[in-house]
């Protein structure tokens, strides 16, 4: 969930970053892991002093130590006081280029769900299943479903029952593996959406929107309900009147367009809310999940985030180092504290607190949790953030076990594919995580990596600081729309463009010449009212991304702004052709072809 808009839509445009060294590939062999300990998921007893076998990309064989003496040609790693646990789930992520890919490796995280699907994402899917690119398994969403009025740019827009069922068609024929729905989808848009979807055989997963209750939505159908969005407003008993005052801001937000994620009727009962949720309502609400087999993917690392973000331990975080340094900048908690925390949520220590007791009253009653962090969000830094997560689980009062299911065998379970993934047993996937110490111990432990097997590839500590320290580099790159705002101040656009292309061929290196840089200049200079010099550098854009949508769509509204209508049309056409489902696109066309 994108709870600030003015500070997160630049993570959203960002589609083609520069591109990250990955290590090469490395082709698959005879692998055994001799005298390690595996950790059995299932609750049993660990096994100790086991013989794992890997042949290719899935695991062999497993035999005690002595009872098998591996073939001559193999690689023999000796695992001795090691613990072995299955490849790790990031259940809710967004992805922002190739570098995150890398953090979740190194942080044991061999399978992410994607809850945003665009080009690139199916593209590197792609390339992964290819032998191209190192990369975790992927799950990938559709574009963000929504209302008439959509919070994201680039949302699918639906304003009718026809429009619902359509983006679900389209969804499953380009490939999606289940369909992304948002917050303000009109009622009969979202049940039209979930009948569909059940006709099509697709899964159907993200915010319960404003226009039905959580209990609704998973009646409905609904696979999984992300970051608790409806459940506390559910367990209430003031429930009837928290779900008329949804209602109401919804249909408010749809007349008006104005952005919020808590409405104004909501914010007023916010508080009551939080103070009424009663754990015997809740227990008839998680009865209907774990009857409707509707997943919760509580993202309690966002949470912790909004009701703490004054914490120093947000800024003091080493993983900000893996963070490039504009996005760095944005998270600052002074910055933040002043803008759309305040405007748009009320979330406090206390709430969190509650969440944490509704996570764990939900394991309690059977409902199934995954762990998921989304990505993007402030100090929500990809593959440590799952660390956190599990951190958080075990914190509300989960056990480390089941914490550890929630990244693993649960998964496995939600996507259907328990024949790959989510246990360490013969014929399963090699996507395995090797510790220094027993995470049944401790939680924390899951941060103690030795080496990633990703499908079978053997990637040992030397192999994943080597990744961890390509993505530093390019994280702490300075931020070239600096330098080309202060020659644009000083000798105008034209000598900050020629400027861009001397370094780029010069000093690639050094500087950020991802495509976010470009663009949030080229906004920079439109706020300041110089738009024929905002102009020049989303051309630059252009040139640079010629595959991103946002590049054109940018270029477009300069034009409009600068008056050229026509310029203005041929580049939301062309955005529109590389993004069908850009509705700012979309709508910014047909104004301009109404005038």
């Amino acid at each position: 969930m994108k709870k600030w808009a003015p500070l997160l839509f630049f993570a959203i445009l960002c589609i083609s970053p520069a591109p990250i060294p990955h290590p090469q590939v490395p082709k698959s062999t005879n692998l055994v892991l001799t005298h390690v300990t595996i950790i059995d998921l299932t609750g049993g007893p660990s096994q100790r002093d086991m013989i794992v076998s890997i042949t290719g990309n899935r695991i062999s064989r497993i035999d005690a130590a002595g009872k098998f003496t591996p073939p001559a040609n193999s690689k023999i790693v000796d695992a001795t006081g090691k613990f072995l646990i299955p490849g790790l789930w990031d259940m809710h992520v967004h992805p922002h280029g190739q570098q995150d890919l890398s953090l979740f490796i190194a942080n044991g995280i061999t399978g992410i769900r994607i809850m945003w699907g665009d080009r690139e994402d199916f593209l590197w899917r792609k390339d992964r299943n290819a032998g191209k690119l190192l990369a975790p398994h992927m799950q990938i969403a559709s574009p963000i479903v929504d209302g008439p009025k959509p919070f994201w740019p680039g949302s699918i827009s639906v304003s009718s029952e026809p429009e619902a069922r359509a983006v679900v068609d389209k969804s499953k024929a380009a490939g999606a593996d289940f369909v992304k729905i948002y917050s303000f989808l009109p009622r009969e848009e979202f049940l039209a959406i979930a009948d569909e979807a059940k006709k099509q055989d697709i899964p159907f997963a993200g915010h319960v929107p404003m226009s039905v209750s959580a209990q609704e939505a998973s009646d409905a159908g609904m696979k999984s309900i992300e970051h608790l969005t409806g459940v506390m407003q559910a367990c209430s008993p003031l429930s009837a009147d928290l779900n008329k005052a949804s209602e109401a801001d919804l249909e408010e937000h749809n007349s008006t367009g104005e952005h919020f994620f808590e409405g104004p009727r909501i914010h007023a009962m916010h508080e009551q809310m939080v103070a009424t949720c009663n754990p015997e309502k809740a227990g008839d609400l998680f009865d209907v999940f774990k009857r409707n087999g509707t997943w919760q993917t509580p993202t309690l690392t966002l949470w912790r985030m909004f009701s703490s973000i004054n914490d120093p331990t947000f800024t003091e975080n080493p993983a900000l180092n893996f963070v490039a340094i504009r996005e760095r900048q944005s998270w600052d908690p002074a910055t933040l504290s002043k803008r759309s925390v305040a405007e748009n949520t009320v979330v406090s220590k206390s709430e969190f607190q509650k969440d944490l007791q509704l996570v764990a009253a939900m394991q309690k009653a059977g409902v199934g949790i995954l762990a998921g962090t989304d990505t993007g969000n402030p100090y929500c830094i990809p593959g440590f953030a799952l660390q956190d997560e599990l951190q958080l689980l075990v914190q509300a009062g989960l056990t480390p076990l089941q914490a550890l299911q929630s990244a693993t065998t649960n998964p496995a379970r939600f996507i259907a594919n328990e024949t790959d993934f989510g246990a360490i047993k013969p014929g399963k996937l090699a996507n395995l995580v090797l510790l220094d110490a027993s995470p049944l111990d401790n939680i924390a432990n899951t941060t103690k990596i030795s080496a990633v097997i990703l499908d079978g590839k053997f990637l040992d500590r030397p192999a994943l600081d080597a990744m961890l320290t390509n993505v530093a580099a390019l994280a702490n790159r300075k931020p070239i729309g600096d330098i080309l705002f202060a020659t644009i101040q000083k000798d105008g656009a034209r000598a900050a463009v020629d400027q861009y292309h001397q370094l780029a061929t010069t000093q690639h290196d050094s500087y950020d010449f991802s495509e976010n840089e470009l663009v949030s200049l080229g906004y920079r200079l439109i706020h300041m009212q110089k738009i024929t010099d905002a102009i020049e550098i989303f051309k630059l854009s252009v040139e640079a991304y010629p595959r991103s949508y946002n590049t054109y769509d940018s270029l477009a509204e300069a034009y409009m702004d600068h008056g050229d209508r026509d310029l203005a049309i041929q580049n939301y056409r062309k955005s529109l052709e590389l993004n069908p489902a850009n509705a700012n696109g979309a709508k910014m066309l047909q104004k301009l072809s109404a005038q």
